[in-house]
């Protein structure tokens, strides 16, 4: 009886996740022009392999008990590799320890499916306690480079004190996103770094990175912003000063705290950039995702900085782990100008959210900039108000 209570179980297990794996996403009708969003999110916790959570072995657990859970899966790298969309999924085990692991959709859409192992990724002689949120960067030596978050308890945190952490940027760099190798830390002079990404193309002959200089873990103090600085080498990559290549300001979307998203991506008009921005309200920090641009010939020269946020948590995108919350590390550009943004809701789960890169590029040189106080906003606003009514009939009007 429990043989056959055990493979029922099983049996039911296996047919719901592939349910899921095959179920068809759906373009939401309701857009703004700038995207598209998706009906389901493209993946959650339970498109974890059931292999990955259960012990499938009668013997040693004959009531089929998940042994092994997952709490979520977000903030996703992404890449175009051998005609598959893949996404390097942050995956956070019941345990609160996050690992990476591949996901594959043929279309970008839907049908993601997990490689069947995670990726073995190589410690350094100080072993990292906890790794999130890769950027993966194929760049123009040939590598492709994930760029990540590793978190190691703070030696200098007080006795007893288990919660303060350290954040610095891990780098690894591989051909196949199955086998990795290692390279040191990034070093720069900030105490801390999150939120690093490559620059994908050399510029002057060095790698360029992106960074986000932060005095503490959680507070990006006066360090603050997206930072810019150039390294010799990408094997022991070390920066001098950063450049801000956008500051953050007050009473805005990114007042306490700013970092870019994936790698950007190179148009005629010039670097398309996405990013989020951090403010603090009554009910705790809430994360958006906005555009920017900078210049061909100077990556680090702000050229185009649209007003206000691109995306921002909606609907039940706000709850999660981490409410109200919208994150980005991936965004795939397909050949015809397809563009897939892949972002995170509230730290629990990922979604896709489709446009082209001429009209974001359009977005970002045509949206006008935050003038930075109501009275501007409202001559802002105004003066949109006026040049429609001029050119609407009474008929449009009245409809």
């Amino acid at each position: 009886m429990a043989s056959t209570s055990f493979s029922q179980r099983l049996r039911k297990l296996l047919a719901a996740h592939q349910k899921l794996i095959d179920r068809p996403n759906e373009m939401l009708p309701e857009g703004n022009g700038v995207f598209e969003r998706y009906r389901h999110p493209v993946l959650t916790a339970e498109h974890a392999p059931i292999f990955w959570r259960y012990d499938l072995d009668p013997k040693t657990n004959p009531h089929l008990m998940e042994r092994q859970g997952i709490n979520a899966v977000f903030n996703p790298g992404a890449i175009d590799f051998n005609g598959m969309i893949c996404l390097m999924a942050r995956v956070e085990g019941v345990d609160r320890k996050s690992f990476f692991a591949v996901a594959e959709s043929p279309n970008g859409v839907d049908h993601f499916r997990f490689w069947d192992y995670p990726v073995v990724l190589p410690e350094t002689d100080e072993p990292d306690i906890n790794v999130y949120d890769m950027r993966l960067v194929q760049h123009q030596d040939g590598w492709v480079y994930g760029l990540f978050c590793t978190e190691r308890k703070d030696p200098n945190a007080l006795r007893g004190d288990l919660s303060s952490a350290t954040a610095q940027c891990g780098i690894a760099r591989t051909r196949d996103l199955k086998d990795w190798e290692r390279l040191p830390d990034l070093k720069t002079r900030s105490p801390q770094q999150r939120n690093v990404v490559l620059h994908p193309e050399l510029v002057d002959g060095k790698y360029a990175f992106y960074t986000r200089p932060q005095d503490g873990f959680i507070d990006a103090g006066s360090g603050g912003g997206i930072g810019w600085a150039l390294a010799d080498s990408v094997e022991n990559a070390r920066l001098g000063p950063e450049k801000i290549v956008q500051d953050r300001k007050y009473h805005t979307i990114n007042e306490v705290k700013n970092g870019l998203g994936p790698a950007p991506l190179k148009t005629p008009a010039g670097w398309l950039q996405l990013a989020h921005g951090v403010r603090n309200t009554a009910a705790g920090l809430r994360y958006v995702l906005y555009a920017f641009m900078t210049a061909l010939d100077d990556p680090s020269r702000l050229i185009h900085e649209p007003g206000g946020y691109l995306l921002a948590p909606s609907g039940m995108e706000r709850v999660g782990d981490v409410s109200n919350v919208t994150f980005s590390n991936g965004w795939v550009a397909k050949p015809d100008g397809r563009l897939f943004i892949y972002y995170a809701s509230s730290d629990t789960r990922c979604h896709v959210a489709t446009t082209t890169v001429e009209r974001l590029v359009d977005y970002c040189k045509n949206t006008p900039p935050d003038p930075l106080r109501s009275y501007a906003c409202v001559q802002q606003r105004i003066e949109l108000i006026r040049r429609n009514l001029a050119i609407m009939d009474p008929v449009s009007r009245e409809a």
